[in-house]
């Protein structure tokens, strides 16, 4: 028996002891907290997903906002009951009835229509932030990067159309303007059609075709919809937005805001497959996760949905991770996305570096370095998990995989656009001396673990990365000494890392000094460090596989042999598990690859949505969301599995 089953069996074991000696002592025995317990959250997974590349709203099945920051993704949430079920929601559907008939997306699109049955009739409700021609220069979000033909109108419009019967449609919204600090003053336009809401010194306007009524700090409206008839509402948050008077004016606006979906989709290149769907899904997610005005991603939508149901690991993942990059440039690529790819370069290369010409792990989505972390007493947490965080603390800690996810990314650019800009060569010489430097250092890891440093494998294996990209750009600059220099470097790590970072078994393990794993190491076949018929890239593919896994799930590591400064068990990583899918077909283990691939699609949400975790023990997914990482490594695996299949095709 492996030591991992034998940990498994022996925990079980111990349970089955304390509830026997619970039941013969009448003790009650305290469970840990469950991701599917009874609560007025809605499920992570439930959440549908708007955005206008500026920020985004999280749509509930019932039809309320429960997430929305405005007037961009890192702002302080104006809707906010997803953290707190007081801190501001809003409303748009048949009276008294919670659960719709279905839901999904306008194909091709990031607009939700959901269809509700309600007791006399039916009805269709669609959701859009909306984004039209530009307007001229946004002051609301000023733009760093060349602005396109359309832009965010800065505005969410609701519409719903009576098909069948009659249906009572309410409309209900509370916001919560600074992550719920301060509720909403109304003014009532004498129509009672129009009225605006401010605090926290926002204002937002709410246009309908509804006569509106204030009543202490929410509005409200009720109307009998009769078959053929709409009605509609728009909220927005910019004095200068086009804001519809009429529904024929707010259908205008979804109009345009699906053909400026599906006009970007249409440039994607995504492969007649059965994960065909999944990709334009995930392709339709990353580019919302994009911020327009600068070309930055970010990492997700949301602050401080809990890794471990009602526990302390709550992190804000509104931000961009500058290790992402490598694969937020890969999936573009991939995706013939180049434009968006060319952003995301140029936002790098903008950046503001440290006093040792290195980047930061993260930044903002505007650039700023500084992303002090702060906790939320104030707000109840999801389903009870605390602390609620604003900021993120890891944005000055030592990660020193950075250089060679920033490295992997320029040359994998470089190759794609067949040039080098001379503005990245002293970015790439900066982060290439500062690997060089900083590679014998132990650092936080990749996962930003907040206990004690350590010599993480990972860590080493990006610094090799940092190297070996930087001397293959470096010759294609023509700068042959530097490249040969920095090649050395490159033999040297690789060296260091198999002496002291492979264990008796030739596994690769999750820092010096130790045999636990960790699924990071799972870069090394995806980066090259070692070919996939390398015994010990398998001997490492195959014990993350059998080992550290549940349900065939990948855990980032087991939380009992990890100091990460944290208490409490996590969830299985969906971005690991991916990894996996992708590590198994480098090293031509393609069935369990497909076996692999094929449960995780059927994990996805209902609408093929992905959060950072799934917890095996419930089918629910964990952590924020939705999540650009875990769509991005989803991108990886389906293309690796179906370039192997077009090569089997062909006979290859």
């Amino acid at each position: 028996m492996s030591s991992t089953k034998a940990k498994k069996s022996a925990q079980r074991d111990g349970h089955a002891a304390a509830a026997a000696a619970a039941a013969a002592t009448g003790t009650v025995v305290s469970m840990p907290p469950s991701a599917a317990a009874p609560s007025p959250f809605t499920p992570i997974a439930n959440y549908a997903f708007l955005s206008d590349c500026h920020t985004g709203a999280l749509v509930a099945p019932d039809g309320t906002i429960d997430w929305l920051c405005v007037p961009r993704f890192d702002s302080p949430s104006v809707f906010g009951a997803l953290l707190d079920r007081g801190a501001g929601a809003f409303r748009l559907g048949p009276f008294g009835i919670n659960v719709p008939s279905g839901r999904d997306y306008v194909p091709g699109t990031n607009i939700l229509a959901t269809v509700w049955k309600a007791p006399s009739g039916w009805a269709i409700v669609h959701d859009g932030l909306t984004m039209g021609p530009r307007r001229g220069e946004d002051k609301i979000t000023p733009h760093t990067r060349p602005p396109t033909d359309e832009d965010a109108d800065h505005m969410l419009v609701r519409t719903v159309r009576c098909i069948e019967g009659t249906v009572e449609v309410e409309l209900v919204c509370e916001p919560g303007f600074d992550y719920g600090r301060a509720l909403a003053d109304w003014t009532l336009a004498p129509d009672r059609h129009r009225a605006d809401a401010t605090g926290a010194g926002q204002t937002m306007r709410l246009q309908t075709d509804m006569l509106l009524g204030v009543e202490a700090n929410h509005v409200r409206a009720r109307h009998v919809l009769h078959e053929g008839e709409e009605l509609f509402c728009a909220l927005s948050w910019d004095d200068d937005a086009p804001v519809p008077t009429t529904v024929e004016e707010a259908i205008g606006q979804l109009e345009a805001t699906t053909r400026f979906w599906r006009h970007w989709l249409a440039r994607a290149r995504i492969p007649d497959h059965e994960f065909r769907p999944l990709i334009q899904r995930s392709a339709l997610a990353i580019k919302g996760l994009t911020y327009m005005p600068t070309g930055a991603t970010v990492a997700a939508l949301t602050t401080s949905l809990p890794e471990t149901p009602g526990g302390e690991r709550n992190w804000d993942y509104r931000y961009t991770w500058i290790r992402d990059s490598t694969f937020t440039l890969q999936a573009l690529h991939y995706l013939d996305l180049d434009w968006e790819a060319n952003e995301f370069m140029q936002f790098i290369a903008d950046l503001e570096r440290n006093e040792d010409g290195g980047l930061q792990i993260m930044y903002g989505i505007d650039g700023r370095r500084d992303l002090t972390e702060e906790l939320r007493e104030d707000l109840s947490g999801y389903a009870g998990a605390r602390p609620v965080r604003t900021g993120n603390g890891a944005f000055n800690q030592r990660q020193n995989d950075v250089y060679g996810a920033a490295l992997d990314s320029v040359l994998l650019h470089t190759r794609r656009s067949q040039r080098l800009p001379r503005r990245l060569w002293p970015l790439i010489h900066a982060q290439a001396e500062c690997a060089k430097a900083v590679w014998r250092q132990p650092d936080q890891g990749i996962w930003e673990a907040r206990g004690k440093p350590q010599h993480y494998v990972s860590s080493k294996l990006m610094c090799w990365v940092a190297m070996d990209r930087a001397a293959k750009l470096a010759g294609i600059r023509g700068e042959n000494t530097l490249a040969a220099e920095w090649n050395e470097v490159a033999s040297e790590i690789k060296a260091d890392i198999l002496e002291h970072g492979v264990d008796d078994r030739g596994v690769l393990c999750q820092h010096y000094g130790t045999s636990s794993l960790d699924a990071s190491t799972l870069l090394a076949a995806i980066f090259g460090f070692l070919p996939g018929e390398d015994e010990r890239m398998r001997a490492s593919v195959l014990a993350i596989a059998d080992e550290l896994t549940e349900n065939d799930f990948v855990l980032r590591y087991r939380t009992d042999e990890t100091d990460d400064g944290l208490s409490g068990k996590e969830g299985t990583f969906v971005i690991c598990s991916f990894w996996l899918v992708s590590a198994l077909a480098i090293i031509g283990e393609m069935q369990r690859a497909r076996d692999l691939m094929t449960r995780l699609v059927k994990v996805a949400s209902p609408l093929l949505l992905y959060a950072e975790e799934f917890d095996v023990a419930t089918g629910r997914h964990l952590g924020n969301f939705p999540q650009a990482f875990s769509h991005l490594a989803l991108v990886e695996a389906a293309g690796r599995i179906i370039l192997v299949e077009r090569m089997e095709e062909l006979g290859a």
